[in-house]
């Protein structure tokens, strides 16, 4: 597996050596050409010690250049990946522009073309970055996030470099069908977020979910070769790569879309902050403040995860637990009574979970458990996905077959 890495300017190119070391985890061979900007953020000794070979930057190097290097480049590589690719870079994709090595090779191959955009959030919203994205994402381009976190900047938002291990194996799983994921031919469906229940137009009951770990689990399916439909309620978050994403407010509306997704999927992950307790009447017209005291008659909402486990041929089912307190004993109880396959407990508070870039979690099954300690949402949402794959083929066999469910609603 041959990979001609970009490295643009962005101040995300000090990740660069992890991501070479990432790649050639995976078995590939890295050539690394960089911008002069990139140069300003990462020198190329150390990209030269982690990638064992030389550091390609000038389109006008006479000694490389003399056989026309730049074509060799692009017809070597079995993947063209630019990470950190700047808006500045994406511009000039869009428009053809080749003033230097590396969109010269991009311009010159016919490999699959792999973005990994890090900019200001500011910058990613812009309109004619989001037209530049549109366009090429139609050319056929494979845009890798980008993720939502906080940047060097201070400030936070959608714009954040994914992490070198996120980005290696999407690549590895797109290099000439040379790797297949441990998912590959698997439908995977995913509740992800929060949901709203309304009180009247202007307010609801909703919590603070915000969506990340459910979309991160989402993109390490897609890169183990899913085909995954994310079942979300309202974030602000990219869709990731490769994934379908049907929005959806109410706890009702999820239950619904839910029901039809997995009708023939092999997977289903809950990890959505599905609301209890909804409104047993909505306002029509806004409430007024006329009264001292006010009280709101709530009603339970459908369960979604134990409506999926107890279908007559059920997908595997995953769920997750959010406790304050007792966690992995809340969690337990709650796999054994909704008959799960799996459960991923995670402690929340003020302190942890929501809104985190971070997490940690345990993961329960009938007969056995593993815990894993706090680090990103996406290494532990590959962390899960790889267990939930193990499991998986362990429990329904490697030869299962796709399955269909036919479901009614008459009832």
């Amino acid at each position: 597996m041959n990979i001609v890495l970009g490295i643009s300017g962005g101040i995300a190119a000090y990740k660069a050596p992890d991501l070479v070391r990432r790649l050639r985890e995976h078995g590939a061979e890295v050539q690394i050409v960089m911008t002069s900007s990139a140069e300003e953020f990462v020198t190329e000794t150390a990209l030269q010690a982690v990638s064992g070979r030389p550091i390609r930057s000038n389109l006008w190097d006479k000694d490389a250049e003399a056989a026309m290097s730049h074509i060799e480049l692009a017809r070597w590589a079995d993947v063209v990946l630019i990470a950190p690719a700047t808006a500045e870079v994406m511009a000039r994709i869009v428009s053809g522009g080749a003033p230097d090595l590396l969109t010269t090779i991009c311009l010159a191959s016919e490999a699959p073309l792999v973005l990994a955009p890090a900019m200001n959030h500011v910058m990613w919203s812009n309109p004619a970055t989001q037209s530049n994205r549109a366009v090429l994402e139609e050319r056929g381009v494979h845009i890798l996030g980008p993720g939502i976190g906080s940047q060097a900047c201070g400030e936070t938002g959608a714009g954040r470099m994914l992490e070198p291990n996120a980005i290696a194996a999407a690549v590895a799983s797109l290099a000439g069908g040379k790797l297949e994921g441990a998912m590959k031919g698997r439908k995977v469906v995913i509740t992800a977020g929060p949901t709203r229940e309304p009180i009247d137009p202007v307010r609801y009951i909703t919590n603070r979910s915000s969506g990340k770990m459910g979309y991160a689990i989402a993109q390490a399916a897609a890169v183990q070769g899913a085909e995954v439909v994310v079942i979300s309620g309202p974030v602000n978050i990219a869709v990731p790569a490769g994934v379908e994403v049907q929005a959806v407010q109410t706890a009702e509306e999820m239950h619904e879309a839910t029901l039809a997704a997995v009708a023939d999927a092999d997977i289903f992950i809950a990890a959505a902050a599905v609301a209890d307790y909804r409104p047993a009447q909505v306002a029509g017209q806004k409430i007024k403040k006329n009264n001292e005291q006010m009280s709101i008659e709530l009603v339970r909402c459908p369960d979604i995860l134990a409506t999926v486990a107890a279908l007559d041929v059920a997908p595997f089912t995953v769920g997750f637990a959010a406790e304050t307190e007792k966690v992995t004993d809340y969690a337990r109880g709650k796999l054994e009574k909704k008959r799960l396959d799996m459960i991923v407990a995670n402690r929340v508070g003020s302190d942890c979970g929501f809104d985190s870039d971070d997490n940690a979690a345990t993961v329960l099954w009938n007969d056995g458990e593993k815990r894993f300690p706090t680090t990103s949402k996406t290494d532990l949402a590959r962390d899960i996905i790889e267990l939930v794959a193990q499991r998986f083929y362990a429990v329904r066999g490697s030869d299962t077959e796709p399955r269909l469910t036919v479901i009614s609603n008459s009832d």
